[in-house]
C-alpha cells in the first residue's frame, strides 16, 4: 500500500508535478483551499484525509513535536529544508517514502529529507 502526500503551500509546484508523473498520490493545500490554515488545523486536515503532510515550514516541526510529546494523533510529517536539496532529490526521496511506506509507518512521526 502506498502513502498519499499532502503538500503545504511552501512545497514547489515542480515537486508536485514530478510526483504525479511518477504515479504518487498528491493533494496540495491550494487545491484543498486550506492555504490560510494554521499549522494545527493543517495537520488535522491532512490526518482527516489520511495523508502525510509535506512541509518546508520549520514552525510546523514545533507543532508536530508538541503532538508527539502529548500523544496527540497526526498522520505524519515529512520535513524538507528550503536549502540543501535539489528538486530531483526532493522528488526521488518523496517517491521512495510514498511508494515503499505504509500509512502506519508515518503515524505520529516526523521524517526529514534528504534521505541519507
Amino acid at each position: 500500500m502506498s502513502v498519499g502526500l499532502y503538500m503545504d503551500v511552501h512545497v514547489p509546484r515542480l515537486v508536485t508535478r514530478g510526483l504525479r508523473r511518477r504515479g504518487v498520490e498528491v493533494l496540495t493545500a491550494q487545491e484543498d483551499h486550506t492555504t490560510e490554515l494554521k499549522d494545527p488545523e493543517l495537520l488535522d486536515r491532512a490526518g482527516e484525509l489520511g495523508l502525510v503532510l509535506v512541509s518546508q515550514d520549520k514552525d510546523l516541526l514545533i507543532e508536530a513535536s508538541r503532538r508527539h510529546r502529548g500523544s496527540i494523533f497526526f498522520a505524519g510529517v515529512i520535513y524538507v529544508p528550503q536549502l540543501g536539496i535539489s528538486i530531483a532529490d526532493f522528488i526521488a526521496d518523496l517517491e521512495l517514502l510514498a511508494t515503499a511506506g505504509r500509512p502506519e509507518d508515518f503515524k505520529d512521526r516526523t521524517y526529514f529529507l534528504p534521505l541519507q
